[in-house]
């Protein structure tokens, strides 16, 4: 009988700590502003800004961390081939010492933070609607521990519009501007 008891404790132990390795696992410490539609003519570009609420009472690594075993903040694109995702801009991480350890500082978001680019079109792009994904990859860590690095996807839509015929500019003729005096 008492053996039972004890496996059976064991048993409640462990499958607790089972079920708390899940809820970290399914848990996200990032959410995601949506992204407007955007329109880009062929052979221009239009920016894009991408805005992450990182959940209170967690920070995740800047995308240049201050030391190389800490685990950089990435956003990733998969266009379709008639767009290009350029010029990405994070923000500066904001320098941070924790109980853990507070003689070092690290670099860190959180709170809100906006990521910045530009999409451009390939000079044959088609007119048309596209859905381009990308995956913000990142790590959050409270005061007392870093969590498995997660993934969060991301996605928004542009429309790729052929411009009007182009506009002949005036050309002035040969006469004289004196002519008329």
């Amino acid at each position: 009988m008492k053996t039972n008891l004890v496996l059976l404790g064991l048993t409640l132990v462990l499958s607790g700590g089972a079920v708390r390795a899940q809820e970290t696992q399914a848990r996200q410490f990032v959410d995601a502003e949506p992204v407007d539609a955007l329109t880009v003519m062929v052979g221009r570009s239009v920016p894009v800004q991408f805005t992450f609420h990182i959940k209170p009472g967690y920070h995740i690594n800047s995308r240049v961390p201050t030391t190389p075993e800490l685990i950089p903040t990435q956003l990733t694109f998969s266009p379709p081939e008639d767009l290009v995702i350029a010029r990405i801009k994070y923000p500066a991480g904001v320098l941070t010492s924790f109980p853990f350890d507070p003689t070092e500082k690290l670099s860190v978001y959180s709170g809100a933070i906006t990521i910045k680019g530009v999409v451009l079109t390939q000079p044959k792009s088609l007119a048309g609607r596209y859905t381009v994904h990308a995956e913000l990859k990142y790590q959050a860590c409270d005061n007392n521990a870093c969590y498995p690095p997660k993934r969060l996807p991301v996605a928004f839509d542009v429309k790729i519009t052929r411009g009007a015929s182009k506009i002949r500019k005036a050309r002035p003729n040969a006469q004289s501007p004196h002519i008329h005096n």
